[in-house]
C-alpha cells in the first residue's frame, strides 16, 4: 500500500522537492504548510484547483494548511513571461483577497482541522525600503536571481525593478510564516520553483543551515495537445459562479478528452487510489459510455459549488440534451443560454410572425413547413399550430421562451 508522498507521486503532482530524503522524514508527523495565491482577480481559477486540491490533501492526512492571498505581492506583481502585469488598485486587490479568501475557505471547510488564511500585506505594508535592502535584499545576488527563469525570460524585453523585487518579497513571505505559524513547506507549480527556492535561502541565512525548511512544486497542468488546462473558448473557467455558471463548470469537465480524464482525474480528485484505478478500467472498456469523465466532473462540481450548485449543473443539463425545459426556472433557462443574444417581445405574437421577424429563419414558407413537419418546440412541448401565439403568460415565469428548431438549433425570447 502506497504511504502518503508515494500517492502523491503516483497521482502526478510532486516534480521537484528540496531536501527530498529529510522531507520524506519529516511528514511523518504533522507538518504546517503553505501555498500562496495572486488576488489579480476577484476569483480563482480551475487552473488553481491542483493546488486549491493539494491543500486538502495534506489537510484529510493531518497536516495543517495555511493560504495566503498576497494582498502585499500583488501590489507588484509576480513577473509574467512576457511583459509587465497591470496594477491594480489597493481597494481592488483587498476586494479580490476578500472574495479569493472566501472560496479558499469554503473549499478547505473543515471541522477540526480549518484552512489559516493570511494576507501578506499584513506584514509587509509597514516595511521601509532601508529595512528592505539592510534585512533581506543584502542576502540576494543579482546574478542568481537574474539566471532564474521566470527573471531570466524577461531580460530582453525587459523587466522593472519593480517585479525583479517579487522573488525576495516571496522569500520574506516563507520567513515570516516559519517565524509566526511554524510553516515548514512551501509548495506551487513548477513555474514558482525558483521563488521557493529563494525562501529556503533566505531562512538558511538568516536561521542557519539547520533549520528545517522545505520546498515542493507540482507540475503544471496542460492538456494532451499542449493547451493550457482551464480555458473555455479562450475563456478561463471560473470558480466563481456569477463568472462560470455551475452548469458551465460541470459542461467543461464532462467534455474533458479520453486523453486527458484520467490524468485529471488522477490529480484533481480525492477519491482513493484503489477507486480511481476502478473507473479507469471501466472508462477503457467503454470510453463512449465517459464514465470518467461523469465522475471527474460530478465529484469537483460538488467541491467547488456544493450539492445544491451540482443539483442545478445535472438538471440543466438532462433538460438541455433532453429539450425538456418546463422544470427550468426562467433564471436556469438564462444561465443555460447565455452565451445567446435574446430577441426581445414587446408584446404577444403568433409565432409564425416571430420566427421570421427574430430572423430565427428566413421566410414565412420556411417557418410553416417547420411548425407543420413537428420540428418547432417551445419550451419543450412541439407546437404544429399556425395559429399558435407567443405569450407572456405560457412563458417561464412568465420572463423568457426558449424556441427549439429541429434537434440542435435553440433560440431565446425575452418578454417584455
Amino acid at each position: 500500500m502506497m504511504n502518503f508522498f508515494e500517492e502523491l507521486e503516483w497521482r502526478g503532482l510532486v516534480k521537484d522537492v528540496a531536501h527530498k530524503e529529510e522531507f520524506l522524514k519529516r511528514l511523518n508527523k504533522p507538518i504546517t504548510l503553505y501555498c500562496g495565491f495572486d488576488p489579480t482577480a476577484e476569483s480563482l481559477h480551475i487552473g488553481h484547483l491542483q493546488q486549491l486540491i493539494l491543500l486538502k490533501r495534506f489537510q484529510l492526512n493531518g497536516h495543517h494548511p495555511i493560504a495566503l492571498v498576497g494582498g502585499g505581492t500583488g501590489m507588484i506583481g509576480d513577473p509574467r513571461p512576457t511583459t509587465e502585469r497591470k496594477m491594480l488598485s489597493a481597494e481592488d486587490l483587498m476586494h479580490n483577497v476578500q472574495c479569493i479568501g472566501s472560496q479558499i475557505d469554503a473549499i478547505l471547510a473543515s471541522d477540526d482541522n480549518p484552512v489559516t488564511l493570511v494576507n501578506n500585506y499584513d506584514w509587509l505594508k509597514s516595511m521601509n525600503i532601508i529595512d528592505f535592502l539592510r534585512d533581506y535584499g543584502k542576502f540576494f545576488s543579482v546574478s542568481t536571481m537574474i539566471a532564474k527563469d521566470t527573471i531570466a525570460k524577461r531580460l530582453e524585453t525587459g523587466i522593472s525593478f519593480t517585479e525583479f523585487s517579487y522573488t525576495i518579497l516571496q522569500a520574506v513571505d516563507y520567513l515570516h510564516l516559519l517565524e509566526n505559524y511554524d510553516v515548514r513547506l512551501q509548495f506551487g507549480g513548477s513555474d514558482q520553483w525558483g521563488n521557493l527556492v529563494s525562501g529556503l535561502e533566505l531562512i538558511r541565512k538568516v536561521k542557519g543551515i539547520e533549520e528545517e525548511a522545505f520546498a515542493m512544486t507540482s507540475p503544471l497542468i496542460t492538456k494532451s495537445d499542449g493547451t493550457k488546462f482551464g480555458k473555455s473558448e479562450g475563456q478561463n473557467v471560473w470558480l466563481n459562479a456569477d463568472y462560470t455558471s455551475p452548469y458551465e463548470f460541470y459542461q467543461y469537465l464532462i467534455n474533458v478528452s479520453d486523453d486527458d480524464v484520467i490524468n485529471f482525474m488522477k490529480r484533481l480528485s480525492l477519491k482513493p487510489v484503489s477507486e480511481i484505478q476502478e473507473i479507469e478500467a471501466a472508462f477503457v472498456k467503454a470510453p463512449h459510455e465517459r464514465l470518467a469523465q461523469k465522475e471527474l466532473a460530478t465529484e469537483l462540481t460538488r467541491i467547488v459549488h456544493g450539492q445544491e450548485g451540482l443539483d442545478n449543473a445535472l438538471k440543466m443539463t438532462k433538460a438541455f440534451f433532453s429539450g425538456d425545459l418546463s422544470e427550468l426556472s426562467a433564471q436556469q433557462v438564462k444561465a443555460l443560454f447565455h452565451h445567446q443574444t435574446p430577441y426581445t417581445l414587446d408584446k404577444d405574437s403568433a409565432l409564425l410572425d416571430v420566427l421570421v421577424n427574430a430572423q430565427f429563419v428566413p421566410s414565412k414558407r420556411e417557418a410553416r413547413q417547420l411548425i407543420t413537419s413537428n420540428a418547432i418546440r417551445v419550451n419543450g412541448e412541439v407546437v404544429n399550430d399556425l395559429e399558435y401565439v407567443l405569450s407572456k403568460e405560457q412563458a417561464i415565469d412568465g420572463e423568457i421562451s426558449v424556441i427549439r428548431r429541429g434537434k440542435k438549433t435553440y433560440h431565446v425570447v425575452i418578454h417584455g
